[in-house]
């Protein structure tokens, strides 16, 4: 864009100034493309939705195993490929719900931009400023693009969202206006200095543009398994088709039969087995319902896992304007000095003033009553004088000159014949002691005084302050949110430390820690004394949780610093200012009113910014961890039977003992479905790090339990099979025997993980076996799922093998929940 500047022509700064740019320079700053698009969105792109979730280990390793089995196989095979559709769907659907939300949201609040053009005013699209655009700045109105002020007229801007800074900023002409900001007093017009990704706010979201996934535990353990699988995948594919061919007749004699094609499918068998598809699929479930009710609730997910994430997190880290408060201020408290009448209604006139700044029209709800009759005389506020005044007529009821503003300003003045009354003094010095008292508490002080008659000096026109009385002193606050402090508390109940950083000034940062409940000492930290280097940082942050002057790149140092110590992290903001910090934060929570480009990149969004929603995020957290924790046994048993049948059944040479459909069965009834219920009952237990070494030392003994059984059973109907029946029908009657095995052994291994029994539990298990029954008793179903019940002596060993399989699991179970390794809901 710099280039593309300097080709300009030069433009008449006067004229410039007066109309505006014309047509000619219009269509030359289009052409050079100095326009102000912005390269991101109000939320994530659909290409990073798609990306997070259909470009997983999980996927290409399931696709792959599906489409060989289409290739070379029996569709009928390839039942588990439904559930790699079905798991990138629930993401991406859900993923991309969240994202219409905010984007809906986003054309909702689009603001518009005032440029002057040719002597004419337009309002335009904000993506339509051009390089050297005249904007028109009013009061309400959001700068679209950074901008050098030519005219000014009690011009003020908040620069909260960019910088923390609650306080408005005085522009005259000359001074950069940043886009993001907001003007709130005054009016102006000003030149276009940076437009797009050059403008301050683009600049400070480059970084948190970039695509991440949330950090999830639950995943990156699952994600783990599948890495490992994966490795493991090549030699034991490896033995297993070698295994396949062998027991097909060898390799020569399969290829040249096609018998190759059995080979592959039983290895796919295998393969399928090993990976644990169904708890995928269950985290997404889980995480999509979860994301469902919360949105119930106005709290959107914008990533499933990041439903998990908050019940994980051990620090909070908390922006203050626009967060914990509302942005706006409140009347905390009124000292009278002196009772001069009409006091009250002369402070409801400057509250109800059409052009009342932030402080004055926070008096509107205590005084509501202005004098009846207009003034004769008033002194608009303004930044630069820090007061307002007002005269009304010696008829009125609030008779006299009043002035409400700063004390130090205010009362600066002596008497009117330039001496200095005792009395009058001595009432100014316990105002502005009063007043300084307040002020290192935090709050913002205000004075209103009283004269009898007013003194205007000519040709100035400004106000002579000499002689006020001063009759008030009042004692503004940010109105903290109302849920603020209760929600707070919930979580140093739960044991989640809390920090506060913020931009603004740190004793205003520490009233209103302490309004929320912080209990320390001092005025809070200023965060221009912060080391810049990570430990000596994470040092500091060890001891002080209340900081102020915080800038936007700290924000994101404290945050790494955190983390850097072992933290779980979870930032809310609302401002531009907060993007880094957010982004890098574990868990990001965004404001419903906050910057568009702060809610794309969070990973939850308080729609209606009501701070009570988390108390309900960490128990949705909470019920899905400790469910899919308790299922995730379940799932990993399978895995670890599956390999280590894998890895005997190719070292022996023999045909593998299931079909994949008949591995459907056993995952859909002993895993799949119970699970998927189990995954949904309530669970309030708190979240316990090592979510993956528990699973492991229950499942993989579990495994190893259901693979010896699996193999007894196997290598009986192998040693001796029925002579009455052909090979073929010996071999399905032993992967039959296998299958019966398997079910019932792990049925007993779901019995033990949903204890305490309830109703609904036993029914589940109950249902369970109903369905085995009915699937071994229809015709149809055996004959799908290539199923024939064995008879004689091995339907003996059979049951024989399962009940020592069902004891083993039993004994295994009880040992882990007495050490602690396995627990039940709560």
């Amino acid at each position: 864009m710099a280039e593309a500047r300097a080709r300009l022509a030069p433009v008449d700064a006067v004229v410039l100034a007066r109309d505006g740019l014309d047509a000619a320079q219009l269509a030359e700053r289009r052409d050079a493309e100095l326009v102000n698009v912005v390269a991101h969105e109000s939320s994530r792109s659909i290409a990073a939705i798609v990306r997070s979730n259909v470009l997983t280990l999980f996927n290409g390793v399931l696709g792959s195993a599906l489409v060989l089995v289409l290739l070379v196989g029996d569709p009928r095979d390839a039942l588990f490929g439904f559930i790699v559709l079905a798991n990138a769907a629930i993401g991406v659907l859900q993923e991309y719900r969240a994202k219409r939300t905010l984007d809906k949201l986003a054309v909702l609040h689009a603001p518009k931009a005032r440029v002057r053009r040719g002597g004419t005013d337009h309002d335009i699209a904000v993506a339509e400023v051009l390089q050297d655009d005249v904007l028109l700045l009013r009061t309400g109105d959001q700068i679209p693009a950074d901008a050098i002020v030519l005219s000014a007229e009690s011009l003020e801007v908040d620069e909260s969202l960019l910088t923390g800074e609650s306080d408005p900023v005085v522009k005259g002409p000359g001074d950069l206006a940043l886009s993001g900001s907001a003007v709130v007093a005054g009016h102006g017009a000003a030149r276009v200095h940076r437009v797009g990704a050059e403008s301050y706010a683009s600049a400070l979201t480059a970084e948190a543009r970039r695509f991440s996934l949330v950090n999830s535990e639950i995943r990156n353990s699952i994600n783990r398994i599948i890495l490992y699988i994966t490795w493991a995948l090549i030699p034991i594919i490896l033995l297993v088709i070698n295994g396949q061919m062998n027991a097909h007749g060898g390799w020569a004699e399969s290829i040249n039969s096609g018998k190759w094609r059995e080979a592959v499918v039983s290895a796919v068998a295998s393969i399928v087995a090993m990976i644990p598809e169904g708890l995928v699929l269950l985290t997404s479930v889980s995480f999509g319902l979860a994301a469902v009710t919360l949105a119930r609730r106005n709290v959107l997910v914008q990533e499933l896992p990041a439903v998990e994430g908050l019940a994980r997190v051990d620090m909070v880290c908390l922006d203050k304007t626009g967060t914990l408060t509302e942005g706006r201020m409140e009347l905390a408290d009124t000292t009278v000095l002196a009772a001069v009448p009409g006091w009250e209604s002369a402070l409801a006139f400057s509250a109800v003033h059409p052009n009342a700044n932030a402080t004055a029209a926070a008096l509107a709800p205590a005084y509501g009553t202005p004098p009846t009759d207009a003034p004769a005389w008033i002194v608009p506020f303004s930044s630069a004088r820090k007061y307002s005044a007002a005269t009304f007529g010696t008829g009125s009821t609030a008779a006299g000159t009043w002035v409400l503003g700063a004390p130090d300003i205010v009362l600066a003045a002596g008497s009117l014949d330039g001496s200095v009354d005792g009395s009058l003094e001595t009432g100014h010095d316990d105002a502005l002691t009063l007043s300084h008292d307040l002020a290192g508490r935090g709050l913002r002080a205000v004075v209103l005084a009283h004269r009898p008659a007013s003194n205007l000096v000519e040709g100035e026109g400004e106000l002579e302050l000499a002689g006020l009385v001063p009759v008030a002193l009042l004692a503004f606050r940010e109105k903290v949110r109302p849920d603020a402090a209760a929600t707070l508390q919930y979580f140093r109940d739960q044991g989640v430390a809390l920090k506060i950083i913020s931009g603004d000034n740190p004793r205003t940062v520490a009233a209103v820690a302490r309004d929320v409940g912080f209990d320390f000492s001092g005025d809070g930290f200023d965060a221009r004394e912060l080391p810049a280097e990570r430990d000596a940082m994470a040092e500091v942050l060890a001891r002080e949780s209340v900081l102020g002057r915080v800038t936007p790149e700290q924000k994101k140092s404290i945050v790494l610093a955190l983390q850097s110590r072992g933290h779980v992290v979870a930032m809310t903001g609302d401002g531009v200012n907060d993007a880094l910090a957010l982004k890098h934060a574990d868990i990001g929570i965004a404001m419903g009113t906050g910057a568009p480009a702060t809610k794309a990149v969070s990973r939850l969004v308080l729609l209606d910014g009501q701070f009570s929603h988390l108390p309900s995020v960490v128990a949705e957290g909470r019920r899905v961890i400790a469910n899919v924790e308790r299922v995730a046994n379940l799932f990993l048993t399978k895995t670890a039977y599956a390999v280590i049948i894998s890895i005997v059944i190719g070292i022996l040479l023999w045909r593998y003992p299931f079909l994949p459909r008949q591995l459907s069965i056993v995952s859909s009834m002993t895993i799949g479905i119970p699970a998927f219920f189990l995954a949904l009952l309530p669970n309030a237990r708190r979240y316990q790090p090592g979510f993956l070494r528990r699973a492991l030392l229950f499942s993989v003994p579990a495994g190893a339990i259901l693979a010896g059984c699996i193999m007894a059973v196997y290598a009986f109907s192998r040693a001796f099979p029925n002579p009455l029946l052909t090979d073929a029908e010996a071999v399905t009657t032993g992967q039959t025997a296998t299958t019966m095995t398997v079910l019932l052994v792990a049925l007993w291994v779901l019995g033990a993980l949903a204890r305490p029994f309830d109703v609904w539990r036993a029914l589940l298990v109950a249902a369970m076996v109903a369905g085995l029954v009915l699937i071994m008793a229809i015709p149809f179903a055996r004959n799908f799922f290539a199923l024939d019940i064995p008879s004689g002596p091995l339907l003996a060993v059979t049951i024989g093998v399962t009940a020592t399989g069902c004891l083993a699991v039993e004994l295994l179970y009880r040992f882990l929940k007495k050490h602690g390794a396995v627990s039940e809901r709560e």
